[in-house]
């Protein structure tokens, strides 16, 4: 198979060979157009194909792995132009998903560390990352950073290469969308359950390991068990699949230590809630809607 097939909506299709179908949507981060996808690969799913072996969406396209011997590639294209048409309307896109409470300890000493470690292969050679990006977004102060972080859910758009390490999109209007590069160079060296800011996007690393993104602190609670022993994982390995809002809540040191005890010991509880989030609602409100949506935690 080879050449583009173009949807109506200006997206294109290409083939990778007789099993894959890649959609290109947009060529850059748009959070509508990332829900779209979200809309769009979540209903193919629903559909259970036939032929249709896996569905991998993204931030601004996505990946569809088919048996050509049951679905021919170009009949797979014809339905997904069909989805493209049903969810070409912002008011069509809506999402059964939930709502998760991810406490934080920001600038906490563990990330300082780390991230004071590696100022030889950052843009600033004196500040902390947390700092950092509090300044590059014009903000006054770290406290002016966490209080812009919270001040809104993320929804997660894209699950990264690590179980659980997934990229989340703060709903806010495009104005106070955080901003940050990532480092010139990667850290070899990340916490275990570390926050961080990288372009629009925050992710929670589950594990230790290198890094790239602005470190802002640390969650007490994992984000993957593979074991699923820890309560909270008992339906998947990973805490946030695609289309989960995460709340992150400021927490001090002490309240931190506490959870952590908490949680290795098996007595933390998520705060969690099933929430409907709807396109047309939050573009018509983006400032107000998100909160509405945190309402559901205290439910």
């Amino acid at each position: 198979m080879s050449g583009y097939e173009f949807f109506a909506d200006g997206a294109r299709a290409s083939f990778g060979g007789d099993e894959f179908v890649f959609v290109e949507v947009c060529e850059g981060m748009d959070l509508a157009q990332a829900l779209r996808i979200q809309a769009i690969t979540g209903e193919l799913a629903r559909r259970e194909l036939p032929g249709v072996l896996d569905v991998a969406p993204a931030n601004a396209s996505y990946l569809v792995r088919a048996d050509p011997d049951v679905l021919h590639p170009r009949e797979l294209v014809r339905a997904l132009a069909r989805l493209h048409d049903r969810f070409g309307e912002a008011g069509s896109v809506a999402l059964d998903t939930e709502i998760v409470e991810i406490p934080v300890w920001y600038a906490d000493p563990e990330t300082e560390r780390t991230c004071l470690k590696f100022r030889d292969r950052h843009q600033s050679p004196t500040e902390t990352d947390i700092a950092y990006t509090a300044r590059i977004n014009g903000l006054a102060s770290v406290a002016d950073l966490v209080t812009a972080h919270t001040s809104a859910p993320f929804i997660v758009t894209f699950p990264c290469f690590k179980p659980g390490n997934t990229e989340c999109v703060q709903l806010v209007p495009r104005e106070r969308q955080i901003q940050a590069p990532k480092y010139l160079r990667p850290r070899t060296e990340t916490p275990a359950r570390a926050v961080a800011h990288g372009g629009a996007f925050t992710v929670v690393y589950p594990t230790a390991g290198v890094g790239g993104y602005q470190l802002l602190g640390r969650s007490p609670v994992p984000v993957a068990d593979l074991t699923q022993r820890t309560p909270g994982f008992e339906t998947s390995k990973v805490l946030a699949t695609i289309s989960t809002l995460l709340s992150f809540r400021p927490v001090p040191g002490e309240e931190y230590e506490q959870l952590r005890t908490d949680s290795r010991e098996g007595r933390y509880r998520y705060r969690r809630a099933p929430v409907r989030f709807a396109l047309a609602e939050f573009l018509a409100d983006p400032a107000g809607y998100p909160r509405t949506l945190e309402a559901a935690l205290s439910c």
